[in-house]
């Protein structure tokens, strides 16, 4: 067979179902051969929607999502998506096609050299140079991709080596991988640590969702009595109704759990991920014992010292020392406060237009089930859904807190959707971010996805504005102007509708997850609430400059 048909048979072998890509003429063979397999490919309308699909599929099926794309402008359009995966720990593995081997020692058209431009983004970057090393650097490729912690890896294809006769075969199929159980002493040193704790806490981050050790997280924090708080792409863990959660950390969400992670003097950090928020942010007086339990070892980190180490399936681990810890005093838990709760109560009801976030979000959240998947763009909005859009079940809320890259909600619909088709499916993202990607609502549209797109228009760059307004009191550069968003949705053939009344969100969310194809919605958002937010957590000393002990506020940080 040709090299081209040996790499399709590698990625049915490592159980591929959807290739998302753009066409393209270094790619030809690869294409033709995937004519003939029960490989789906979406055609795509921009690579780096294409990039950011496989990101999200990979993330929300554990699996490896795929993406491909040709050579030169293909390759690096690509990037922007495989960077988010690398950083938000989903595995990807991405293709592209190369000039053949011939042209390489010179100035050749569209040729950049792909392996070592897509290094610093990937876990693992290489060239085929042989068609016989194809199984072998595909196996590779799915396995560094999938393994703790994931990420993205990348293959690139010469031309001519997609066309020679080879005589392999793809590698078997892989056993089963079982991860290691914790060694009793780790357990013991960790029970001794939490039994003495005076105000410990649990810090829960995406490994938990993607170990699927939601359940036994859980049941070691009741078995306790311990506060637990999340990051924003663990939103989920535990359920958001349970009286044990405090909500995400990331943001200032009120003096909540900020004020629980001051006090803290034992943390259990549970496959937390410090690219999502740097220990420096919540111990920032380096003081507070650390639990670090985790697939992978503990990231040097001068504020993340690690007092014990957990190394194992973290269902197993939690498992093991919550029984570990039977006999043992419980923890009482201090009431919480829930100023900021009522206050977020109180906005979900509030008839004022434009439409205030807390009521944009409820309204959401009344509309969905508990299984439905709602994609988070990045902007001011992504703040409020990490903070007050509740979730009951893991992979449900979406949010790109790595690398946090706009754009990626439409395109993450489109994966989600195609992933499970039963659930609903919504992408809520600002007027700078859907444009960003709104090319790929004709994909969607194509493949006949109801997925629903609810855009926040506030005109501008709402998050940079707020910080802008928080940090020098005035605002620079962040106003544009936008199309028609009813009549560029109906140009592409999706239905659109426009929010004009905060009362008619209800009857206008309830009329779009029932269309037969993807929908629309635009949603004139008021963000005078951020700087609102922001005075009133200055008056509890949560935002501006940080009180002795307490960790800086999320205006400070990247979003």
């Amino acid at each position: 067979m040709k090299g081209a048909e040996l790499l399709v048979r590698c990625l049915e072998r490592e159980g591929v179902r959807y290739i998302f890509g753009v066409p393209g003429e270094e790619i030809m063979d690869v294409l033709d051969c995937l004519q003939d397999s029960r490989i789906i490919f979406v055609p795509t309308r921009h690579e780096q929607g294409a990039a950011f699909m496989a990101d999200v599929y990979g993330r929300l099926s554990g699996t490896a999502g795929v993406c491909l794309a040709t050579l030169g402008p293909g390759a690096t359009n690509l990037m922007t998506g495989v960077a988010d995966a690398t950083m938000d720990h989903s595995p990807v593995v991405a293709f592209t096609g190369q000039i053949s081997l011939g042209g390489m020692h010179k100035e050749s058209h569209q040729y950049l050299d792909l392996e070592a431009l897509f290094h610093p983004i990937t876990k693992w970057s290489a060239q085929i140079k042989k068609a016989e090393t194809i199984p072998e650097a595909v196996r590779k490729a799915f396995t560094l991709a999938q393994e703790e912690k994931p990420g993205a890896t990348h293959l690139t294809l010469p031309e001519d080596i997609a066309k020679l006769e080879v005589e392999e075969d793809p590698l078997p199929e892989l056993g089963l991988y079982s991860p290691s159980a914790p060694l009793p002493c780790q357990l013991e040193r960790a029970a001794a640590l939490i039994a003495t704790a005076r105000a410990p806490l649990i810090i829960a981050g995406n490994g938990v969702v993607r170990s699927g050790a939601s359940a036994a997280l859980v049941r070691f924090a009741e078995a306790r009595n311990i506060p637990v708080v999340t990051t924003f792409m663990a939103k989920g863990a535990i359920p958001a109704t349970h009286p044990l959660t405090l909500g995400v950390i990331g943001l200032p969400s009120g003096d909540t759990h900020s004020w629980r992670l001051e006090q803290a003097d034992v943390v259990v950090s549970v496959g937390y991920d410090l690219v999502e928020y740097a220990p420096g942010r919540w111990n920032p007086a380096r003081d507070k014992k650390i639990i670090h339990m985790a697939l992978s070892p503990a990231a040097v980190d001068a504020a993340y010292t690690v007092t014990v180490e957990i190394m194992g399936d973290l269902s197993r681990a939690l498992s093991a020392l919550t029984e570990t810890l039977e006999g043992t005093p419980t923890i009482h838990s201090t009431m919480l406060p829930v100023t900021l709760r009522n206050e977020a109560e109180e906005g979900c009801r509030d008839r004022s237009f434009p439409v205030k976030p807390q009521r944009l979000l409820g309204e959401i959240r009344t509309a969905l089930e508990s299984e439905d998947i709602l994609i988070s763009d990045v902007g001011a909005h992504k703040l409020w859904i990490a903070d007050r859009y509740p979730c009951e079940r893991p992979n449900t809320c979406i949010i790109s807190n790595g690398f946090a890259a706009m754009g990626i909600a439409l395109p993450g619909a489109v994966a989600a959707k195609l992933l499970f088709p039963h659930r609903k499916v919504v992408a809520v993202t600002g007027d700078g971010g859907f444009l960003m990607n709104s090319q790929e609502l004709e994909t969607a549209v194509r493949l006949g996805l109801p997925i629903v797109t609810v855009i926040c228009n506030d005109g501008g760059y709402g998050l940079i504005r707020w910080k802008q307004q928080a940090r020098f009191g005035r605002e620079s550069f962040v106003k544009f102007g936008n199309p028609d968003f009813v009549h560029y949705a109906e140009s592409f053939g999706a239905r659109g509708y426009r929010v004009e009344a905060t009362d008619d969100l209800p009857h206008i969310l309830h009329e779009a997850f029932v269309q037969p194809g993807p929908v629309v919605i635009d949603c004139p958002v008021d963000y005078a609430e951020n700087l609102t937010l922001t005075e009133k957590l200055r008056e509890v000393g949560i935002c501006g400059k940080p009180q002795h002990g307490q960790a800086p506020a999320i205006l400070n940080v990247a979003a």
